[in-house]
Protein backbone atom coordinates (compact mmCIF):
# COMPACT_ATOMS: atom_id res chain seq x y z
CA UNK A 1 0.00 0.00 0.00
CA UNK A 2 1.17 2.71 -1.27
CA UNK A 3 -0.07 6.28 0.71
CA UNK A 4 -1.89 9.23 -1.27
CA UNK A 5 -0.42 11.43 1.42
CA UNK A 6 3.14 10.40 0.29
CA UNK A 7 5.03 12.53 -2.60
CA UNK A 8 6.69 9.93 -5.36
CA UNK A 9 8.60 11.36 -7.77
CA UNK A 10 7.40 9.51 -11.48
CA UNK A 11 11.19 8.83 -12.08
CA UNK A 12 11.37 6.72 -9.19
CA UNK A 13 11.29 3.15 -9.38
CA UNK A 14 9.47 1.47 -6.51
CA UNK A 15 9.11 -2.59 -6.69
CA UNK A 16 6.16 -4.79 -6.07
CA UNK A 17 4.55 -5.04 -2.32
CA UNK A 18 6.16 -2.00 -1.17
CA UNK A 19 4.52 -0.20 1.64
CA UNK A 20 5.00 3.32 1.82
CA UNK A 21 3.23 5.39 5.03
CA UNK A 22 1.89 9.23 4.75
CA UNK A 23 4.05 12.23 4.49
CA UNK A 24 6.76 10.16 2.86
CA UNK A 25 9.17 12.01 0.40
CA UNK A 26 10.86 9.79 -2.58
CA UNK A 27 12.90 11.99 -4.65
CA UNK A 28 13.94 11.08 -8.56
CA UNK A 29 16.45 8.65 -9.57
CA UNK A 30 15.51 6.03 -6.80
CA UNK A 31 15.02 2.45 -6.54
CA UNK A 32 13.65 0.74 -3.59
CA UNK A 33 13.19 -3.14 -3.91
CA UNK A 34 10.16 -5.61 -3.44
CA UNK A 35 8.13 -5.71 -0.16
CA UNK A 36 10.11 -3.31 1.41
CA UNK A 37 8.27 -0.72 4.19
CA UNK A 38 8.99 2.50 4.80
CA UNK A 39 7.14 4.67 7.56
CA UNK A 40 5.99 8.24 7.73
CA UNK A 41 7.75 11.35 7.17
CA UNK A 42 10.90 9.47 5.51
CA UNK A 43 13.16 11.54 2.85
CA UNK A 44 15.23 9.37 -0.01
CA UNK A 45 16.75 11.57 -2.48
CA UNK A 46 18.47 10.69 -5.66
CA UNK A 47 20.60 8.29 -5.93
CA UNK A 48 18.84 5.95 -3.16
CA UNK A 49 19.40 2.13 -3.93
CA UNK A 50 17.33 0.39 -1.75
CA UNK A 51 16.99 -3.72 -1.05
CA UNK A 52 13.76 -5.66 -0.83
CA UNK A 53 12.33 -6.77 2.43
CA UNK A 54 14.16 -3.81 4.17
CA UNK A 55 12.17 -1.32 7.25
CA UNK A 56 12.65 2.26 6.65
CA UNK A 57 11.11 3.88 10.21
CA UNK A 58 9.80 7.62 10.28
CA UNK A 59 12.40 10.84 10.13
CA UNK A 60 15.14 8.70 8.39
CA UNK A 61 17.04 10.76 5.64
CA UNK A 62 18.05 8.73 2.75
CA UNK A 63 20.99 9.52 -0.10
CA UNK A 64 21.15 13.55 1.16
CA UNK A 65 24.50 15.44 -0.18
CA UNK A 66 27.40 15.02 1.98
CA UNK A 67 28.04 16.83 4.52
CA UNK A 68 31.84 17.22 2.53
CA UNK A 69 32.79 20.77 1.28
CA UNK A 70 34.42 19.12 -1.22
CA UNK A 71 31.16 17.68 -2.89
CA UNK A 72 30.67 19.69 -6.14
CA UNK A 73 27.17 17.88 -6.86
CA UNK A 74 28.29 14.92 -8.77
CA UNK A 75 26.12 12.06 -9.53
CA UNK A 76 26.61 9.38 -6.67
CA UNK A 77 24.60 7.15 -4.65
CA UNK A 78 23.66 5.21 -1.64
CA UNK A 79 23.12 1.72 -2.05
CA UNK A 80 21.12 -0.33 0.87
CA UNK A 81 21.30 -4.44 0.64
CA UNK A 82 18.42 -6.59 1.33
CA UNK A 83 16.25 -7.63 4.70
CA UNK A 84 18.12 -4.42 6.29
CA UNK A 85 16.57 -1.99 9.08
CA UNK A 86 16.69 1.46 9.35
CA UNK A 87 15.21 2.98 12.61
CA UNK A 88 14.25 6.25 13.09
CA UNK A 89 15.88 9.48 12.58
CA UNK A 90 18.96 7.68 10.72
CA UNK A 91 21.02 9.66 8.27
CA UNK A 92 22.72 8.18 5.34
CA UNK A 93 25.01 10.54 2.99
CA UNK A 94 25.42 9.34 -0.69
CA UNK A 95 29.08 9.28 -1.72
CA UNK A 96 31.45 11.90 -3.44
CA UNK A 97 33.89 11.70 -6.04
CA UNK A 98 36.25 9.09 -4.52
CA UNK A 99 34.44 6.36 -3.81
CA UNK A 100 30.61 7.29 -5.92
CA UNK A 101 28.92 5.45 -3.51
CA UNK A 102 28.14 5.13 0.23
CA UNK A 103 26.70 1.14 1.23
CA UNK A 104 25.45 -0.58 3.63
CA UNK A 105 24.83 -4.51 3.17
CA UNK A 106 22.06 -7.01 3.70
CA UNK A 107 20.58 -7.92 7.17
CA UNK A 108 21.97 -5.08 8.83
CA UNK A 109 20.24 -3.28 12.07
CA UNK A 110 20.98 0.43 12.08
CA UNK A 111 19.61 1.89 15.12
CA UNK A 112 18.16 5.55 15.87
CA UNK A 113 19.75 8.45 15.62
CA UNK A 114 22.75 6.94 13.90
CA UNK A 115 24.84 8.46 11.03
CA UNK A 116 26.54 6.92 8.62
CA UNK A 117 29.00 9.50 5.95
CA UNK A 118 29.72 9.82 2.61
CA UNK A 119 31.87 7.65 1.11
CA UNK A 120 31.61 4.43 4.15
CA UNK A 121 31.49 1.06 3.56
CA UNK A 122 29.48 -1.58 6.01
CA UNK A 123 29.16 -5.13 5.53
CA UNK A 124 26.78 -7.44 5.87
CA UNK A 125 25.12 -8.38 9.43
CA UNK A 126 26.02 -5.00 11.20
CA UNK A 127 24.65 -3.74 14.44
CA UNK A 128 24.90 -0.32 14.80
CA UNK A 129 23.64 0.96 17.78
CA UNK A 130 21.63 4.48 18.57
CA UNK A 131 23.34 7.70 18.27
CA UNK A 132 26.28 6.44 16.42
CA UNK A 133 28.02 8.64 14.34
CA UNK A 134 30.39 6.86 11.95
CA UNK A 135 32.85 9.85 10.20
CA UNK A 136 33.49 9.60 5.98
CA UNK A 137 35.39 7.06 4.47
CA UNK A 138 35.26 4.26 7.15
CA UNK A 139 34.80 0.56 6.82
CA UNK A 140 32.99 -1.65 8.76
CA UNK A 141 33.09 -5.23 7.91
CA UNK A 142 30.62 -8.05 8.06
CA UNK A 143 29.15 -9.01 11.39
CA UNK A 144 30.91 -5.94 13.64
CA UNK A 145 29.20 -4.70 16.25
CA UNK A 146 29.22 -1.16 17.59
CA UNK A 147 28.01 -0.20 20.97
CA UNK A 148 25.70 3.29 21.26
CA UNK A 149 26.56 6.92 21.46
CA UNK A 150 30.31 5.78 20.10
CA UNK A 151 32.09 8.41 17.47
CA UNK A 152 34.24 6.33 14.65
CA UNK A 153 37.01 9.21 13.34
CA UNK A 154 37.18 9.29 9.25
CA UNK A 155 39.36 6.89 7.38
CA UNK A 156 38.89 3.83 10.19
CA UNK A 157 38.14 0.69 9.11
CA UNK A 158 36.18 -2.12 12.06
CA UNK A 159 37.12 -6.07 11.73
CA UNK A 160 35.13 -8.23 10.81
CA UNK A 161 32.71 -9.78 14.14
CA UNK A 162 34.23 -6.98 16.36
CA UNK A 163 32.72 -5.70 19.34
CA UNK A 164 32.84 -1.75 20.37
CA UNK A 165 32.20 -1.24 23.65
CA UNK A 166 29.19 1.90 23.84
CA UNK A 167 30.49 5.43 24.05
CA UNK A 168 33.62 4.79 22.72
CA UNK A 169 36.17 7.16 20.81
CA UNK A 170 37.14 5.05 17.72
CA UNK A 171 40.46 6.84 16.77
CA UNK A 172 42.46 3.81 14.86
CA UNK A 173 41.32 0.80 13.20
CA UNK A 174 39.84 -2.15 15.27
CA UNK A 175 41.39 -5.43 13.95
CA UNK A 176 38.75 -8.78 13.69
CA UNK A 177 37.34 -10.93 15.89
CA UNK A 178 38.20 -8.54 19.36
CA UNK A 179 36.25 -6.64 21.76
CA UNK A 180 37.13 -2.78 22.19
CA UNK A 181 36.83 -0.71 25.32
CA UNK A 182 38.55 1.33 27.34
CA UNK A 183 39.60 4.72 26.74
CA UNK A 184 41.76 5.75 24.64
CA UNK A 185 40.12 2.11 22.90
CA UNK A 186 41.92 -0.91 23.57
CA UNK A 187 41.89 -4.76 23.21
CA UNK A 188 39.63 -5.85 25.54
CA UNK A 189 40.21 -9.79 24.37
CA UNK A 190 38.84 -11.76 21.81
CA UNK A 191 34.80 -11.60 21.28
CA UNK A 192 34.38 -15.03 22.19
CA UNK A 193 31.18 -15.39 22.85
CA UNK A 194 29.76 -13.86 19.55
CA UNK A 195 32.31 -16.15 17.47
CA UNK A 196 30.15 -19.03 19.28
CA UNK A 197 26.98 -17.20 18.36
CA UNK A 198 28.37 -17.58 14.89
CA UNK A 199 29.29 -21.02 15.07
CA UNK A 200 33.19 -20.86 15.40
CA UNK A 201 34.49 -23.82 17.24
CA UNK A 202 36.70 -23.58 20.56
CA UNK A 203 39.61 -24.69 18.46
CA UNK A 204 39.11 -21.36 16.05
CA UNK A 205 38.54 -19.44 18.84
CA UNK A 206 41.64 -20.64 20.99
CA UNK A 207 43.87 -19.95 17.88
CA UNK A 208 42.22 -16.36 17.38
CA UNK A 209 43.35 -15.77 21.24
CA UNK A 210 46.93 -17.08 20.40
CA UNK A 211 47.56 -14.81 17.22
CA UNK A 212 46.32 -11.89 19.87
CA UNK A 213 48.39 -12.79 22.30
CA UNK A 214 51.38 -12.34 19.74
CA UNK A 215 50.08 -9.05 18.92
CA UNK A 216 49.02 -6.99 22.18
CA UNK A 217 50.22 -9.49 25.47
CA UNK A 218 54.40 -9.68 24.42
CA UNK A 219 55.73 -6.56 24.26
CA UNK A 220 56.41 -7.04 20.74
CA UNK A 221 56.13 -4.19 18.12
CA UNK A 222 53.66 -5.32 15.20
CA UNK A 223 55.90 -5.40 12.76
CA UNK A 224 57.65 -8.33 14.71
CA UNK A 225 54.50 -9.57 16.51
CA UNK A 226 53.45 -10.59 12.65
CA UNK A 227 56.97 -12.29 12.01
CA UNK A 228 56.87 -14.28 14.77
CA UNK A 229 53.12 -15.57 14.41
CA UNK A 230 53.55 -16.83 10.98
CA UNK A 231 56.42 -18.94 12.12
CA UNK A 232 55.23 -20.11 14.92
CA UNK A 233 51.52 -20.54 14.66
CA UNK A 234 49.51 -22.64 11.54
CA UNK A 235 48.47 -20.95 8.86
CA UNK A 236 44.16 -20.46 9.34
CA UNK A 237 41.34 -17.96 7.60
CA UNK A 238 41.49 -16.39 11.18
CA UNK A 239 45.21 -15.88 11.11
CA UNK A 240 45.55 -14.53 7.55
CA UNK A 241 42.56 -12.38 7.98
CA UNK A 242 44.18 -10.39 10.99
CA UNK A 243 47.42 -10.67 9.59
CA UNK A 244 46.50 -8.78 6.57
CA UNK A 245 44.42 -6.27 8.51
CA UNK A 246 47.16 -5.03 10.30
CA UNK A 247 49.33 -5.49 7.63
CA UNK A 248 46.40 -2.92 5.23
CA UNK A 249 46.36 -0.71 8.25
CA UNK A 250 46.94 3.09 7.39
CA UNK A 251 45.97 4.70 10.13
CA UNK A 252 47.13 1.88 13.04
CA UNK A 253 45.68 0.14 14.84
CA UNK A 254 44.18 0.63 18.58
CA UNK A 255 46.41 -0.20 21.57
CA UNK A 256 47.72 -3.16 23.11
CA UNK A 257 45.81 -4.38 26.66
CA UNK A 258 45.97 -1.79 29.53
CA UNK A 259 44.95 -3.35 33.18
Amino acid sequence: MISNLSHIDPLASIGDGVHIDPFTMIHEDVIIGEGTWIGSNVTIYPGARIGKNCKIFPGAVISAIPQDLKFQGESTTVEIGDHTTIRECVTISRGTIEKRTTKVGSNCLLMAYVHIAHDCIVGNNVIIANSVQVAGHVTIDDWAIVGGSSAIHQFVKVGMHSMISGGSLVRKDVPPFTKAAREPLSYAGVNSLGLRRRGFSSESISHIQEVYRYLFLNSLNNSRALEEIEINLPATKERDEIINFIRSSERGVMKGYIS
